[in-house]
């Protein structure tokens, strides 16, 4: 009997390889498109929503804005509804690839060409409509697309939140590490970089950006290095009287002087300008004679390894303008102020009446005014004399070792037949600005520790000499 070489194969088998049985092509093409548009919708609305500032909705939600007291719930827990928009775009898109993979396949075959077809349409498709364009639109109009969609993405967040948070916990559970910080900012450095791009993008200005960086500064700068060295501490003794004070308040330029005991790491308290002016102006006549340890106040001390940052906040919070810091062996180290602190953000805070004066001034009676920071070398060549340059370097170093103190105005000293008299004084602290240089002549005599001509009437040498007086180097 003869076989058939070629049998007839069963009809099932031929069905499967004919034309794709459901929705036709371009009906799976709109579908595509739509889900396409879909996910550039909630593109949008996730940069949107990452732009918007939980302070400004809340402002604008007390302005009566329509919508953005949703906007400012939503905002609220931003990351939460983030995750799950990120959740929807994702199964649009991915959808949208497969409808799009099924109508590549039935128009190429299942193979290289189709899979080649999808990816390449897909990816220029979601670049532009979903990754690049509606982001851009979402930033720059964060605030008027985010109060448009608050409503519904707080409904979604409602009604998909468990499913979100179930593929959150299976996600974390899969990834290994500790997690990461919530929010803009991993790290104060970040925050510092975007105040330096801010700066770069015009922003905010360059003096800003300094301050900013110098807010950050101070929970790295401990009181030791904004205090007044003791070095330049203007103080007074507790036997002193109120009117030996208040010379020293009128030549100091000062409103608060610590007030010491035996030596100036005893300080006993603070005495204050305005106590003192009430106290002397009360109507009691022998008000003046009063030692100032009956009108001092207590004085604040800290340790000089104090952040500065802490230092501000107990200052504020104790309304108090002047603390002394001790050093590790409990002596006085120096002094810090409110505005020593605020200078570190601001920078230096001078007077009003503060002029920029030449470095040398040359007057008609032949004497010269200098800067105190002019080097002492520049002096010596300027007047022919030899002056000691191995412990200081400027004038008003020269001056303050020839007193043995800090200078005040007034003070003068004579060093290798110079007179160096103490000037004028600029910034907030009262440092000398000036010192008056001239030749001594021949027999006029200057006593060397400070005590000069430029006592007022009335004014005995020592008490003089006692308003002057410094602490010394310790």
């Amino acid at each position: 009997m003869a076989v058939d070489p070629h049998p007839v194969m069963s009809t099932p088998l031929l069905l499967a390889v004919g034309p794709t049985a459901g929705l036709p092509d371009l009906q799976l093409i709109v579908f595509a498109a739509g889900l396409v548009v879909l996910a550039g919708v909630i593109a949008m609305t996730e940069a949107a929503l990452a732009a918007v500032s939980p302070a400004r909705a809340a402002e604008l939600a007390r302005d009566g804005v329509r919508g953005a007291r949703t906007l400012q719930v939503v905002a609220a827990d931003v990351v939460r509804h983030l995750n799950l928009l990120l959740l929807l775009r994702l199964l649009a898109e991915l959808t949208a690839t497969t409808l799009v993979a099924l109508v590549a396949v039935d128009s190429f075959g299942a193979g290289w060409r189709a899979a080649l077809v999808t990816a390449g349409a897909m990816t220029v498709v979601s670049f532009v409509v979903v990754g690049v364009a509606p982001r851009t639109i979402g930033r720059q109009h964060a605030y008027a697309v985010g109060r448009a969609v608050a409503p519904l993405v707080r409904w979604l967040g409602r009604a998909l939140n468990p499913l979100a948070s179930l593929l959150i916990l299976i996600g974390n559970a899969v990834t290994p590490g500790r997690g990461f910080r919530e929010g803009p900012f991993a790290s104060q450095v970040e925050l510092r970089e975007l105040v330096d791009l801010a700066e770069q993008r015009g922003v905010v200005e360059h003096g800003e950006r300094q301050m900013i960086h110098s807010v950050f500064a101070l929970g790295d700068t401990i009181a030791r290095e904004v205090m007044v060295p003791r070095t330049e501490m203007v103080w007074i003794e507790e036997g002193k009287t109120l009117a030996q004070a208040l010379v020293l308040f009128l030549r100091s330029g000062f409103s608060r002087i610590p007030v010491i005991g035996e030596s100036v790491d005893d300080v006993l308290g603070v005495l204050y300008l305005k106590d003192l002016i009430r106290r002397s102006r009360g109507g009691d006549p022998d008000a003046e004679q009063l030692p100032v340890a009956e009108l001092m106040r207590p004085a604040t001390f800290v340790p000089e390894s104090k952040p500065v940052d802490d230092l501000l906040s107990e200052m504020q919070a104790a309304r108090n303008h002047l603390v002394i810091v001790v050093d590790e062996y409990g002596g006085t180290g120096g002094l810090v102020t409110i505005e020593d602190i605020l200078e570190e953000i601001v920078g230096e805070i001078t007077d009003e009446y503060d002029v920029e004066r030449p470095p040398v001034e040359r007057l008609a009676d032949s004497s010269v005014r200098v800067t105190a920071r002019l080097p002492v070398e520049n002096l010596g060549e300027m007047f022919g004399a030899d002056l000691p340059t191995d412990e200081v370097e400027t004038v008003g170093g020269l001056l303050a070792q020839s007193l043995g103190r800090v200078p005040i105005p007034g003070a003068q000293a004579e060093v290798a037949g110079l007179r160096l008299v103490a000037e004028g004084t600029t910034g907030r602290r009262n440092r000398i600005d000036t010192v008056l240089v001239s030749r001594v002549e021949s027999g006029d005599e200057q006593d060397s520790t400070g005590r000069g001509d430029n006592a007022g009437p009335g004014d005995d040498p020592d008490h003089y000499r006692d308003e002057e007086r410094q602490a010394a180097d310790a």
